[in-house]
């Protein structure tokens, strides 16, 4: 019989939750700043390359090359300039490190601190505590696409988000 005046097993339940909304939540973005990293490069690479080809062109006398590479230049760094790939792609990264960081606080928390707490207020604060990152960290997170969500959700069905202790205790 359980003990109503007990929060921990709710407690333990929503810590549960939290830890499955980060790992999801920063797997997601870990994907987003792959796939952001990757259009730097398909813009970058192309773009330096057409840069110096249209310089050689131009000293070789073929203007006419020169000017229509230099043209798609312009249209892939304006799109570097406008879509900040590189940067999108590091955010992305920061958040998808802080939502692991926030999944590991709060499964020590649930698996080490709650059970040696007697303070049922020190529990309930804790479990505010990480509630309250949580939410903090959905507000400031860019948004990953479903893709993205869709990808890390069978990365985890997979077990690539399971640590090897937590597998062989299953």
């Amino acid at each position: 019989m359980t003990n109503v005046n007990d929060p921990k097993p709710a407690i333990d339940a929503e810590l549960q939750r939290i830890e499955e909304d980060c790992i999801h939540s920063g797997k997601a973005h870990f994907n987003a700043g792959i796939r952001w990293s990757g259009y730097h490069y398909r813009l970058g690479i192309p773009s330096v390359v057409l840069s110096a080809l249209a310089g050689l062109a131009f000293f070789e006398n073929y203007p006419e090359v020169a000017g229509v590479m230099s043209g798609i230049v312009a249209v892939l760094t304006s799109l570097i300039t406008f879509l900040k790939p590189s940067e999108r792609s590091i955010s992305h990264k920061n958040s998808g490190d802080q939502y692991l960081s926030l999944r590991n606080d709060a499964r020590v928390f649930r698996e080490i601190k709650l059970p040696a707490t007697l303070d049922k207020q020190a529990a309930i604060d804790g479990l505010d505590e990480y509630t309250k990152r949580r939410e903090e960290l959905n507000q400031a997170s860019l948004q990953f696409s479903q893709e993205d969500f869709v990808k890390a959700r069978k990365g985890i069905d997979a077990g690539e988000a399971a640590h090897r202790v937590d597998r062989s205790n299953s």
